[in-house]
């Protein structure tokens, strides 16, 4: 596991409110906690074929500052990172999170 080849060209962050306001409300993941994800080491960034549609469609699991384990669907547009969905890792994600 590892980090695609195509975050290594992002430069930063693109938020709609609409994504961020739904990651609130639904699983109570702020914006900066979202970022941080992919700041913090470990973190798994993987392609994901099965959500790709019309873009292509990334997951990471990371860690916050706070160290909360959350799982983060994302885009990538021109070379901003794009925050699809935020959730707290699952028991099977926090396994081979756990295990890098």
């Amino acid at each position: 596991m590892g980090e695609p080849e195509i975050l290594s060209h992002c430069t930063g962050f693109e938020w709609d409110e609409h994504n961020a306001g739904k990651n609130w409300e639904r699983h109570r993941v702020r914006v900066q906690e979202c970022e941080e994800v992919f700041f913090n080491a470990p973190v798994v960034a993987k392609e994901d074929p099965k959500h790709s549609g019309q873009e292509p469609r990334f997951y990471c699991l990371g860690r916050s500052d706070a160290g909360r384990l959350l799982f983060v669907a994302f885009t990538v547009r021109g070379k901003l990172i794009r925050v699809i969905s935020a959730r707290d890792m699952n028991r099977r994600e926090r396994e081979v999170y756990r295990s890098l």
